[in-house]
This record gives structure tokens, sequence and C-alpha cells, in this order.
């Protein structure tokens, strides 16, 4: 089966201009072109458009996705990989409905509030054991008493700073400029800034090897998928490792 542009880009819920973006990058080559010059899909190109837009919702930039497709070819186990995570989501965002529709009863008056149900699903402590793992027991219980220490909206800004400082590094990254530029050195000041500001690590620790820390985190961004994704992918994490890395050789 085939579908034309305009019918593929009403059932992604995107645009036909978005679509033939993605095919000048290469990301999405049209299977055929008609006579009349419009673009054809068959089934094995909307399964790479689902990809595509999976990734995208992850955060990624589009020549990080492009970079992941070519890599990971198998597309079966991609999606299935993609598939466990989106469970694990799914999972984690229906014990939260659940968690504050019972505290909305409760305010009703019509069940008990109860504490330890109150924050099912708002679990911050997943990465638990691999940060004992990582830089021991008393650097995870520090880190652990600084974040329940937060009232709500420290948690929510300090979650935006976060959230925007990975934005502003793969606007950098994408636009080009050298790790050891102004700009990208700015970024590296203000991740360290960031990473002094969470008890727990070496940055924070007036003893601790800091210029190490740094960069072992920049090699760890690069070689795990899951701190990368927070950059746009390998590429990103790259230019985040060398730029910190310029900037602990001269700073640190």
């Amino acid at each position: 089966m085939e579908w034309s542009i305009q019918q593929i880009a009403k059932l992604a819920g995107t645009t036909s201009r978005a679509l033939r973006h993605y095919g000048e990058l290469g990301l999405l080559p049209a299977t055929r072109v008609g006579a009349n010059g419009y673009r054809y899909y068959d089934e094995r190109a909307l399964v790479r458009l689902q990809r595509i837009l999976l990734l995208r919702q992850l955060g990624l930039g589009l020549p990080q996705i492009g970079e992941i497709l070519q890599r990971h070819t198998d597309e079966r186990h991609a999606l299935e990989t993609h598939l466990a995570w989106l469970r694990d989501e799914q999972d984690r965002i229906a014990r939260q409905i659940a968690a504050v529709a019972g505290t909305i009863r409760g305010l009703g008056g019509e069940e008990n509030l109860m504490a330890e149900k109150m924050f099912d699903g708002f679990d911050h402590t997943q990465h638990k054991e691999e940060v004992e793992q990582r830089w021991g027991a008393d650097a995870y219980a520090r880190g652990d008493a600084w974040w329940r220490g937060m009232s709500e909206d420290e948690r929510a800004a300090w979650q935006e700073r976060s959230a925007q400082l990975g934005r502003d590094w793969i606007a950098a990254a994408e636009s080009g400029v050298d790790p050891a530029s102004d700009e990208a050195q700015d970024l590296a000041r203000r991740h360290v800034e960031w990473l002094r500001g969470i008890p727990g690590t070496p940055a924070a620790a007036p003893e601790g090897d800091v210029k190490g820390y740094v960069l072992g985190l920049g090699e760890m961004y690069v070689a795990d998928d899951r701190f990368g994704a927070n950059y746009g992918g390998v590429e990103g994490a790259t230019f985040v490792r060398d730029a910190l890395r310029v900037f602990a050789d001269a700073n640190l």
C-alpha cells in the first residue's frame, strides 16, 4: 500500500512541509514521486516516520535522529526498546494519576489521606543504586536529603533550570559553534555551577576532585544514551563533553 504525503501528514498529526523537510535531510525519503510531483510513502516509510516522531518526543534534534536511524537499522528491536520505555512511563503516569485522584478524594472527605500513597509515581530514587555505586552511599544520602528538603516550587525551579540548560546545549551544538568558543564555554561554566549546587556530588564537596568529576561526567554523557538524550543524542553529548573538557583544563 501507498499513501500520499497529504494522507500521511493528516494521519501523523504533522504537516506536508515537515515531511518534505525530513525528506530533504535524508530522514524520510519518499518511496516514489509520481509524474505529478506528488510524494508517496509505503509501509516501511511509515515505520520510519513513527520512529522519527518517537525520537522527537524525547527532545532529540533532527541531526541526532539521523545518526540513530543509521546506527540502529533493526527497526523491530529499536521499537521494542522504545515500547518498553513507553510502558514504564505509562505505569509511572498511571500511578501518579491514582495518587492525585486519591488526594482529591481525601480533600473532599471521601477517604483518609494516606501519605504512603500520595507520592506513588513521584519516585526520584530510581537511580539510587547506580549513584551509590559510582559515588558512594553518602553522596546519594546527601543528595536525597537535599531534594526532599525542597519545596514544590523550589523543585520545579530546579527542574526548569536543568531543562533550560539542556535546551541551550542542544541549540549550541546544532548551531555548529566550536566547543572552545565563548558561547560554549559560557554554557560549560553554567553547567559546572549547576553541578556545584547539587549536594553529595564531588563538584559540591570542598575536597572533591571537581575536574575529574566533570571530565568523567562528560564521558558518561557520550557513553550512556540515557544521559546523551538530554543533549540531543551522541553528537550533542560529544559537544558537551568537549566543551567541558576545555573548560576543566582551563579553570579546574
